[in-house]
């Protein structure tokens, strides 16, 4: 009944989201983007961190992740072969379990984006203090965080297929440096570095995963985008499916590259330009650090993007005010919701910092995957659900196991430092639900 009443009443509401969008980005401009969102700033310092924590293991906690992902990833490939709207996890959820469910997602979802780009957005003035330190100052801090936010707003508001284009050459800018790192790194690397010996603790290694995860998650900011993708239906199984592999296969490469090429790596900042000076020089160094801030501009241009579009969906569907689904009459963008999220972002970039926003990002992340995920049966039980234009092997096993191994991560969760805040902005987000709901029909009753 529900795919029913949504289905038949909102066709027009429907309508109207693929005439004000645009269907401007292709098959492998939305690879691009989930390539981009996967590889932000995790990659360029968590090799170092990990390996502090489990040593070679590591290695095998990058497989691990990989693994889960992909069975993660498998979910979101059915889940979202069925629908073409603009929401992503927002709309699935809305459709499987209510409005209520639907807007808890989207809402926290939100907050990821937002949360995520302001993290990134202060490593990115991090790395920038290699090539000088006067801007890691106030100051600079300010002028660089204001800079970049001016600057990505611009290009979103423009249009989606700018914003594709300027993302295509940020994944060719961030692929290139990698690539380079590993394939050369591969000749240098000395196996006396490994040691297997000292099997790390249970803690350690499931601790050392929940941090790894960072660096895999921000693929589901592609199926955002299903309102602006060409046959969206068959485009982001494809896109999802070749992004992870990708993705999974390169970062194992650059962690057997590191520790076989920097015997300090535990020890490292900076581990990926330390470990290129040692078989590139000074010229490695500066050229994987020019990597890095390519690599994060181009995830902070696709976050922003897929934050946008989290609004733009909300509004379409009377969770949020309809003020933010408009769009520019030239540019065919949502420019309010456009502005609303560069607005916050500004201000939330400036307020924190990288690791603060770090784990709660990641771990609110988990709890909309895992929605995802339960979301896949729910639909194969409903006959009256949209076909399922890719149809995940094994998917109820994949579905099954994803929900064990985000359980098995959040266990690992400190509630009163990384669970609370997030309980705390769900609860707000419940509140801001309901009043917009009371307002609406108090409305409603007094225009009767």
């Amino acid at each position: 009944m529900l795919f029913q009443k949504k289905h038949h009443n909102g066709s027009k509401s429907l309508r109207m989201s693929h005439e004000n969008l645009v269907r401007g980005i292709g098959r492998w401009d939305l690879t691009a983007i989930a390539i981009n969102t996967i590889i932000g700033a995790g990659i360029f310092g968590l090799p170092a961190k990990i390996h502090a924590l489990i040593g070679s293991y590591s290695l095998l906690a990058f497989l691990l992740c990989a693994v889960i992902i992909g069975f993660i990833v498998l979910c979101y490939a059915e889940v979202s072969s069925r629908f073409s709207e603009t929401g992503g996890p927002y709309l699935y959820a809305r459709e499987a379990f209510g409005p209520i469910v639907g807007f808890e997602v989207g809402w926290l979802y939100w907050i990821v984006r937002v949360a995520t780009f302001a993290a990134n957005c202060n490593l990115f003035v991090t790395y920038l203090g290699y090539f000088d330190g006067r801007l890691n100052s106030t100051g600079g801090r300010i002028a660089i965080v204001s800079l970049v936010v001016a600057v990505l707003t611009a290009v979103n508001l423009i249009g989606v297929k700018q914003s594709a284009l300027m993302t295509n050459v940020f994944t060719a800018g961030k692929l290139i440096p990698l690539i380079v790192f590993a394939a050369v790194g591969l000749f240098f690397v000395d196996a006396g570095n490994f040691s297997f010996d000292a099997v790390p603790e249970y803690g350690a290694f499931s601790s050392a995963v929940l941090l790894l995860i960072y660096a895999f998650v921000g693929f589901e900011v592609a199926v955002v985008l299903g309102g602006e993708t060409r046959d969206p239906q068959r485009s982001m199984p494809f896109a999802l499916l070749i992004a992870v592999l990708v993705v999974a296969t390169l970062y194992i490469l650059i962690q057997i590259v590191s520790i076989g090429t920097l015997p300090g790596l535990a020890m490292s900042e900076r581990p990926l330009a330390d470990s290129a000076s040692v078989f590139l020089g000074k010229f490695g160094a500066g050229f994987i650090t020019i990597g890095a801030l390519v690599s994060i501009l181009g995830n902070l241009n696709v976050g922003l993007l897929g934050g946008t579009r989290l609004l733009y969906a909300m509004s379409e569907h009377r969770d949020l005010p309809g003020v933010l689904s408009k769009t520019h009459s030239k540019y065919k963008t949502p420019y309010l919701a456009i502005a609303l999220t560069a607005i916050v972002i500004f201000v939330l970039t400036i307020q924190s910092s990288f690791l603060t926003a770090l784990a709660i990002a990641t771990i609110t992340r988990l709890l909309v995957y895992a929605t995802t995920c339960l979301a896949l049966p729910v639909f194969r039980r409903r006959g009256n659900a949209p076909e399922a234009r890719f149809t995940a092997p094994a998917g109820i096993a994949a579905c099954i196991l994803s929900v064990a191994l985000i359980i098995w991560l959040l266990t690992r969760v400190d509630f009163a430092k990384e669970g609370l805040p997030i309980l705390i902005a769900a609860v707000f987000g419940l509140a801001i639900y309901f009043l917009y709901k009371f307002a609406g029909t108090r409305s409603n009753g007094a225009s009767n």
